[in-house]
């Protein structure tokens, strides 16, 4: 065992006054606290906030990270703790690596999760080399999840505070990204004790209310932004029922999603109906029953494997996984089909899912993650 006195508060050697920290910085409170308490231990902290899109739309509209409000507020806290902030123009950047696919896979009948790509193509991959070449010794986010030691490495946890937990968002983290991040705040009980430190740091953001929309989207209106991003998208056709009848028609796929009830305006009909398939070549959105919206097998692409060892070296893991990041883990056993592809079957059908989300692999017991990957049509 090497000697636990010798390494600071992130596990590294070196006093906190000789280890560069870059941390991330949105604007809202919970990467405002993780900046405030590693300048108040010592740490040789650098501020950065990325700036994503065109914010102007933004400012309108509260609870979108990443706006010109936020880029205020962090170089504020920046100030108030006496450390360097700068602001990086990653619009060009965010627009190729998110924004575009994000339109693209909804005009593809998918229902995606740009959050995820955000962090695993911008934050941990072009803004962690930023962090290394300011020679830091590690780059700090406010993300709820733990990064603890194991046997074989870093591994990455689920948060202590179940409703903050943000594993979901974060199963793509590679083990080569996982030795260089840290998560502070992953240890901490409840959002309340993160506002807390907030306040004891004195700090503006404090009662700043967490963001809710998807950054770049910041009425919520998703298939208004697909429509300006690719005009023309939003082609007319038929609602049709399962079994082949024609219910109705729509203004275009991108307005509707795997298990929307409410809004298909097919009205008076003797059973509720689901949206249970999206036909893009036919650009037909296909309802059915409750009952068709079950599924137990699911094809996944584009694996993250966390575990020790290669994803292929067994033939099955029986893990739990989430579908969706509002449901809890469930049983399941997973299959590999290849280095990066595997089969996930559940131990009870799920109700929702859909490609383009993602399907997350969690320890049996335990708060371990194992990494995960994309749903797809197969």
């Amino acid at each position: 065992m090497p000697l636990e006195s010798s390494l600071n508060a992130l596990g590294l050697a070196g006093a906190p006054a000789d280890t560069r920290v870059v941390v991330a910085m949105s604007g809202g409170v919970d990467s405002s606290v993780v900046a405030a308490m590693l300048a108040e231990e010592g740490f040789d902290v650098v501020g950065v906030t990325l700036q994503l899109y065109d914010h102007g739309a933004a400012l309108a509209k509260k609870g979108a990270c990443c706006a010109g409000r936020d880029i205020h507020d962090a170089r504020r806290v920046a100030e108030t703790m006496g450390f360097p902030h700068y602001v990086l123009d990653y619009e060009n950047m965010f627009r190729e690596a998110v924004i575009d696919e994000f339109a693209e896979s909804y005009l593809g009948g998918a229902t995606p999760v740009p959050c995820i790509r955000c962090n695993e193509r911008v934050k941990f991959q072009d803004l962690l080399g930023t962090a290394k070449d300011l020679e830091a010794a590690c780059m700090a986010t406010g993300h709820y999840i733990r990064r603890l030691e194991g046997e074989h490495g870093p591994e990455l946890h689920m948060a202590a505070d179940p409703a903050r937990d943000q594993s979901y968002f974060l199963f793509s983290t590679t083990k080569e990204q996982l030795a260089y991040l840290r998560f502070p705040l992953g240890h901490l009980k409840s959002k309340a004790e993160t506002r807390e430190l907030a306040q004891r740091y004195g700090l503006g953001v404090a009662d700043k209310p967490d963001s809710q929309d998807i950054c770049f989207v910041p009425d919520g209106d998703y298939a208004k932004l697909i429509q300006k991003i690719r005009p023309g998208s939003a082609q007319p056709g038929e609602i049709v029922h399962a079994d082949g009848r024609v219910l109705g028609t729509h203004e275009g796929v991108i307005h509707y999603t795997i298990g929307q009830r409410r809004g298909l305006g097919i009205g008076g009909l003797s059973e509720p109906l689901y949206v249970i398939r999206l036909d893009v070549d036919r650009r037909q959105v296909v309802v059915g029953p409750r009952e068709m919206l079950a599924v137990r097998r699911i094809p996944v692409k584009e694996v993250n494997w966390l575990g020790d060892g290669a994803f292929t070296d067994q033939e099955e893991y029986h893990l739990r996984v989430k579908v969706r990041s509002t449901k809890p883990p469930v049983d399941a056993v997973v299959r590999p089909t290849g280095p990066r592809e595997a089969e996930v079957e559940l131990a009870f059908a799920e109700e929702g899912v859909s490609p383009g989300q993602a399907c997350v692999f969690y320890a049996g017991e335990g708060t371990r993650v194992f990494g995960g990957g994309w749903i797809h049509r197969g």
